[in-house]
């Protein structure tokens, strides 16, 4: 497609509000996407505001009513009508620039509408099924637009929904204190007993061994889950693999940090440091070029 750059610059304040609900609620997330030129960058800030509105409906309002009202704003979006607002705004660039799939939108909703009536997962399955709805969906939101000069394959789809999922779990895995404050469990009751940890245990918050086994047993998940894009990058746009390898390995690196804090994600949660950061990033960059090599190699 054709980027309408006049479009951007015309809705530059929308942008601006877009990106300060990023900066102030996924400072992983900005800090990689904030590498992609302007106009791919604006519009997964955009789309991010969309997903956070999204989740605020369940985690803010608790409300039903706030999340239907949302969908509804987004099929008469979806049909011509845009509200006069910053984010769908710019979302009405965004789409006019990209050749969205309009399905992940409403699959997001869903996933949030799953979190108002949540129930524990009882696999490792069932737990990526819901990863799916609420981040797996983000992936393909993204993919046209980090994929925008051809049309997308299926397995690039499936590495953009495992990305999501993988993201998902991180976050699940960073969380599970403030998770278990908000009277939920992600953890799978099949990887709790697996591990031999059980629900009493995980309300007084004991850690021991067996919860570390139980983290572990998640975690191994999404590290599988992290290696199809790792492996796909170089299909995506020049211009976006940098900003999509960082967000994965900055992603990945929390899972590192809850390790080095001794696991203590029952009663806090950890953070990148900015200089373990710049860290990821540098080593994001050298696979990148690594795998350009080869590819360097045969057109010699």
């Amino acid at each position: 497609m054709t980027v309408p750059y006049r479009r951007f610059t015309e809705r530059a304040g929308d942008f601006a509000w877009c990106e300060d609900v990023i900066r102030r609620n996924s400072k992983s997330f900005y800090r990689a996407f904030s590498l992609l030129p302007k106009c791919k960058r604006e519009s997964v800030f955009a789309l991010y505001a969309f997903c956070r509105a999204a989740d605020d409906c369940v985690d803010v309002e608790a409300s039903e009513a706030s999340l239907d009202a949302l969908e509804r704003d987004l099929e008469r979006f979806l049909s011509g009508l845009t509200r006069d607002e910053p984010m769908w705004r710019a979302m009405d660039v965004v789409f006019e620039s990209f050749d969205l799939d309009e399905q992940p939108f409403f699959d997001m909703i869903e996933g949030q509408r799953r979190d108002l009536s949540f129930r524990q997962p009882q696999t490792i399955g069932d737990l990526e099924e819901y990863g799916y709805y609420v981040a797996g969906s983000v992936g393909l939101m993204l993919l046209p637009i980090l994929h925008s000069r051809s049309a997308v394959s299926d397995g690039l789809k499936q590495s953009a929904i495992d990305l999501g999922v993988a993201m998902q779990i991180t976050n699940i895995l960073r969380d599970v204190g403030e998770d278990l404050d908000s009277g939920r469990v992600y953890l799978p009751a099949d990887a709790m007993r697996e591990a031999g940890y059980s629900q009493a245990e995980l309300d007084k918050r004991v850690l021991n061994q067996s919860f570390v086994c139980a983290w572990e047993l998640l975690a191994e998940r999404s590290e599988e889950l992290y290696l199809p894009m790792q492996r796909d990058v170089a299909l995506l746009d020049e211009d976006s693999r940098m900003a999509t390898i960082s967000s994965l390995f900055l992603y990945r690196g929390i899972m590192d940090q809850v390790r080095e804090s001794g696991y203590r994600c029952l009663t806090a949660r950890s953070v990148v440091s900015p200089k373990r950061a710049r860290q990821l990033v540098a080593e994001a960059e050298a696979l990148l070029r690594k795998a350009a090599q080869p590819a360097l190699v045969e057109g010699r």
